[in-house]
């Protein structure tokens, strides 16, 4: 462990920020991955719970379930239910604010994972220029003294001033891949949560203004009735059954009166 802490630090005072931007890194990646857990951000019990309470018309119920809930799409589901029986257009600018807030919530130290991705690179080129500038410098002044120029030194000199980069890089790319990794997930979220609201709001807004109404769905529905055979259908189905015994009784009287 020892060998390695000397080792990088050759690098120069460059080395510390770039440790605390790997740090930084790291702890804004696990608060995210942790609060951005499905069930705090699209739970599904409770999501099935109020899609019931808005089916049945029950408002009251699942605004008060939704202001109990810490999830995201509570948060958006009460704006909307708040609204409820207002016209379409309000319902859905209520909701879409809500979203575009909820997101931003989500987002929250996204920011940081980028710039740490941006950063740390730079740290490290800035300790290699440094650490170039400090060797060469040195070859100076031995050139100045009359002293040839050790070509040793001036190799040890240069891949210390490579460490900085080496160590910037590798802070940046898991940086990067865990900004790109949080960005996805939030996108997926936002487009689902884009999708309860629409299904939701067909509960919200006035009847005649939902696209699919409950109407309308019963209605295209075919009932028990009209699945189930009528008793009138089974009388019309078993008349032709009877005719050819009748024909055939007609015949029979035919002959006996021939005979």
């Amino acid at each position: 462990m020892s060998d390695v802490f000397d080792f990088l630090a050759k690098g120069g005072w460059l080395m510390i920020p770039i440790a605390a931007c790997s740090v930084v890194a790291l702890g804004f990646f696990l608060e995210r991955v942790w609060s951005l857990q499905r069930a705090k951000v699209l739970p599904a019990r409770f999501l099935d719970i109020v899609s019931e309470l808005l089916e049945a018309s029950r408002f009251q119920e699942a605004e008060a379930m939704c202001r109990g809930n810490d999830s995201h799409i509570a948060a958006v589901l009460e704006q909307g239910i708040r609204y409820h029986g207002r016209d379409r257009a309000v319902v859905k600018d209520v909701m879409q604010e809500a979203g575009q807030r909820e997101v931003h919530f989500m987002e929250r130290f996204v920011g940081t994972l980028s710039a740490v991705a941006t950063i740390a690179p730079l740290l490290g080129l800035l300790g290699t220029v440094t650490g170039m500038i400090s060797v060469f410098q040195r070859v100076v002044n031995q050139a100045s003294a009359g002293h040839a120029a050790d070509a040793g030194a001036l190799a040890n000199g240069i891949w210390e001033a490579l460490i900085t980069t080496a160590a910037g890089l590798t802070v940046a790319i898991p940086a990067y891949l865990a900004y790109r990794y949080v960005n996805g997930l939030i996108d997926r979220y936002a487009v689902e949560m884009v999708d309860v609201s629409l299904r939701a709001a067909e509960y919200l807004v006035p009847e005649e203004q939902s696209p699919v109404t409950r109407a309308d769905t019963a209605s295209a529905a075919p009932s028990p009735e009209q699945l189930a055979p009528s008793s009138e259908q089974d009388e019309s189905e078993e008349e032709p059954a009877d005719e050819p015994s009748e024909e055939h009784d007609a015949e029979d009287e035919v002959l006996e009166g021939a005979s």
